[in-house]
């Protein structure tokens, strides 16, 4: 294990090494990147979720009430999920989408952002 990098995580971990074995430290050095490599965008939830444009969330629960934080802008966006149309919500604000029983893509129309993702992972 590179020590300057693992002294940045565990100052201590120059000394501690001595005594694990190469394997061991192999593997926690692996989750620490693992864990440092995940993306801030993938939010979770449990009955409820807020996304944002370009995230890709999963939520635990059905019904799953989902929130959508609008780019700014001016006036009005519509809001389709699964490209059936939600609503027509203000631009910058955080917004209540209704309570979704399957995974949606939720596209913002004409307003130039990646589309947000949530996965209903409950069983239904």
């Amino acid at each position: 294990m590179n020590n300057t990098i693992a002294t940045c995580v565990w100052p201590g971990v120059a000394h501690a090494t001595r005594f694990l074995p190469r394997w061991l430290i192999g593997a926690l050095a692996t989750l620490v990147l693992a864990a440092c490599a995940s993306s801030p965008n993938d939010p979770t939830g449990v009955i409820s979720i807020t996304v944002k444009p370009g995230d890709t969330g999963t939520c635990e629960s059905t019904p799953c009430q989902v929130n959508l934080i609008m780019p700014p802008g001016q006036g009005n966006f519509e809001v389709t999920g699964n490209e059936v149309r939600v609503g027509s919500f203000p631009a910058g604000q955080t917004v209540n989408l209704g309570g979704y029983w399957q995974s949606q893509k939720f596209a913002i129309v004409g307003a130039g952002v990646p589309p947000a993702y949530v996965y209903i992972t409950a069983p239904q």
